[in-house]
């Protein structure tokens, strides 16, 4: 266990560790239909393009439900609308594994959106509101590559139940994509930790009994006047995060119909290899994260961003299985080094009254922005014949965009975040 994390005290540990297996548990839920693009085309007689609309929803949806409940834990803490966030997506997510047309999935597709697009600003405002000044960029890394973990269990589920499934059979057809559908409601437990372990922010806590709670609600009596209060920070960090999220899609989204449709990989392989990047992508998050103490946020993320640009011909471009997967380990460390730094430098930007609202709803509408990008590579990739091309082109215009957005973003390391 890492020196930092022993340091914690209980209350400290569990809230962290809720947090963590939260958003893991929202990236496992995700990533599911990621790999079953193919599966769900076939099913649905449908082109990978059309089932990447799925994603697109999901993504365009998010930004509601970061507005949605962040308002809420602002009012009634972090810590209990953090278990219905979770209760809601894992329910949505067992839903899809029964929708009986294309259509019904898009729509369940948008509604797990809504509820997936609440975790991140809540767990965050929860986190960090609770952990120690001392090695936040540490525990920045480490909690952001829950997102990596959640992946990686994706990977594993699809290599491993994927084809258990597909032998199974539901109204006459293949129960394969399904199954794992079912796996992803296992977060519903989580709700249980947190209802037994997690305590409440001391700093939600503290402003309610303070009176800051009543004040902070007259406030933000509009939620668009609280946005323009902060309007400046507010849309660099919209733009910042639009960057972001078309590294992260942009790069991990399509990567495994990439590998089945232009190399004819199977499944098993597609998942280890997957399995292996995200392997790459923890190891970059916590490196990074943990860098960016000593050497600051912007120039950490900058870094990352940049140093993705090498990796392009071997991650795209190359042929051989070892080529690809070192490929993918190194692009994966690099993006997911450069979003190592994201929750504690948006938790630093962002100002205590509106803080469980004002980093998950930018990071969100970032989404939003940037969430028609898989629906827009597929298309190209269909019309010229090949995902690869359209992937290294993705990652060197993003890459840029991200640096020079960087830079243009003030450092926040060390602020505050022990008052709301």
């Amino acid at each position: 266990m890492p020196g930092p994390f022993r340091k914690l005290s209980s209350a400290q540990r569990h809230a962290f560790i809720a947090c963590f297996l939260g958003w893991s548990l929202d990236a496992f839920d995700y990533f599911i239909l990621v790999f079953c693009i193919s599966a769900v085309s076939a099913d649905f007689h449908e082109r990978p393009s059309r089932v990447a609309e799925a994603l697109f929803l999901t993504l365009a949806f998010r930004p509601v439900g970061a507005f949605l409940f962040g308002a809420l834990a602002e009012r009634f803490g972090r810590r209990s609308i953090l278990m219905l966030n979770i209760a809601s997506y894992s329910a949505l997510e067992m839903a899809c594994a029964f929708a009986p047309t294309f259509t019904s999935l898009l729509v369940l597709r948008a509604l797990f959106g809504i509820a997936m697009g609440g975790e991140w600003g809540v767990g965050a405002a929860l986190a960090f509101e609770t952990l120690p000044k001392e090695n936040r960029g540490f525990f920045s890394g480490l909690l952001q590559e829950g997102y990596a973990v959640g992946y990686l269990m994706a990977a594993a589920a699809y290599a491993a139940l994927f084809p258990f499934f597909s032998h199974l059979t539901w109204h006459g057809h293949s129960f394969g994509w399904r199954g794992l559908f079912l796996v992803g409601a296992a977060p519903a437990l989580v709700v249980f930790y947190i209802g037994r372990k997690v305590e409440e922010s001391p700093a939600w806590v503290e402003g309610r009994r303070s009176g800051a709670l009543q004040k902070k609600k007259q406030d933000q009596a509009g939620w668009m006047e609280g946005i323009l209060r902060y309007a400046p920070t507010f849309l660099f960090v919209v733009l910042l995060m639009t960057a972001f999220n078309s590294f992260s899609h942009g790069t991990q989204d399509l990567y495994p119909t990439f590998l089945q449709k232009d190399h004819h990989f199977s499944v098993r392989l597609t998942g280890i290899i997957a399995i292996i990047y995200n392997i790459g992508a923890l190891s970059g998050g916590m490196l990074f994260g943990t860098l960016s103490e000593k050497i600051g946020r912007k120039r950490a993320i900058i870094a990352a961003a940049l140093l993705s640009l090498p990796v392009i011909p071997l991650y795209a471009l190359s042929h051989s299985v070892f080529a690809l997967t070192a490929g993918a380990f190194l692009m994966q460390f690099m993006v997911q080094g450069a979003w190592g730094v994201v929750p504690a430098y948006l938790s630093e930007l962002s100002p205590g009254p509106v803080r469980a609202t004002f980093p998950g709803f930018a990071y969100q509408l970032g989404n939003l922005i940037s969430s028609r990008n898989d629906v827009l590579q597929a298309k190209a990739a269909e019309r010229y014949g090949s995902y690869g091309v359209v992937l290294a082109a993705t990652v060197l215009m993003v890459a840029c965009v991200l640096a020079v957005m960087t830079c243009l973003g003030r450092e926040a390391r060390g602020a505050d975040l022990t008052t709301v």
